[in-house]
């Protein structure tokens, strides 16, 4: 069977092989996949990176460098780079795209079938019902998935802070969903066993949707 190839985008500095690598079990008993992976920040200075800081009142996005470094992006400017991405992509011999992301892309175009995580992770979360807890990356961001869950709680997957405070901050929910593809699934089984309530991942709702595509 000939493989399909798909180009997997990061709003940080690719490779994401942490996590391309923990995804790859969901859909690699199904049918090959290659995979080429491009990230935002690839080939940025750290100065040029440290501009790309949000502005007073912008929407603030997490992801991490090549090494680890977790750094705090600017909507505005990733909403443009992203869109740059996925046209220069359009010239690719690809079958599909992946969006490692899961902050909202607005107006995103594309002539390629694009997996939006975003979309996935929100749609899901919104067919779960009304007591939804969430877990985003930083406190800034809580405020931009309130409006849609009544827990919210912050605890970055990058430096591994604040899970034991946030486990008690979203016990009152019927099911929790952590909101960022950086989150891994060891801190999904420590966040169900601090709070004993069902515990979705993002990346393992996306690893499902390109399985799914790849039937």
């Amino acid at each position: 069977m000939v493989a399909k190839r798909a180009a997997f985008l990061t709003i940080g500095q690719s490779p994401r092989d942490d996590i391309v690598d923990e995804m790859r079990p969901w859909w690699e008993h199904r049918n090959r996949l290659d995979v080429l992976q491009r990230g935002a920040l690839d080939g940025l200075a750290r100065a040029e990176i440290e501009s790309l800081a949000p502005k007073r009142g912008e929407q603030r996005l997490v992801t991490r460098l090549r090494g680890g470094t977790e750094v705090t992006l600017g909507a505005d400017w990733v909403h443009r780079r992203i869109q740059e991405m996925v046209s220069e992509l359009e010239r690719e011999s690809l079958d599909f795209l992946v969006l490692l992301c899961t902050g909202r892309v607005p107006g995103l175009r594309s002539g390629k079938l694009v997996l939006e995580a975003q979309a996935i992770v929100d749609h899901t979360a919104a067919a779960l019902g009304a007591a939804v807890g969430v877990l985003v990356p930083r406190e800034e961001q809580r405020s931009d998935v309130a409006r849609d869950a009544p827990f919210v709680s912050h605890a970055s997957p990058y430096s591994g802070d604040r899970f034991e405070e946030a486990a008690p901050e979203l016990a009152g929910a019927s099911v929790i969903v952590l909101h960022c593809m950086g989150y891994t699934e060891a801190m999904r089984t420590r966040m169900a066993e601090a709070t004993g309530k069902p515990v979705l991942l993002a990346r393992r709702m996306v690893a499902g949707a390109v399985a799914q595509v790849l039937d």
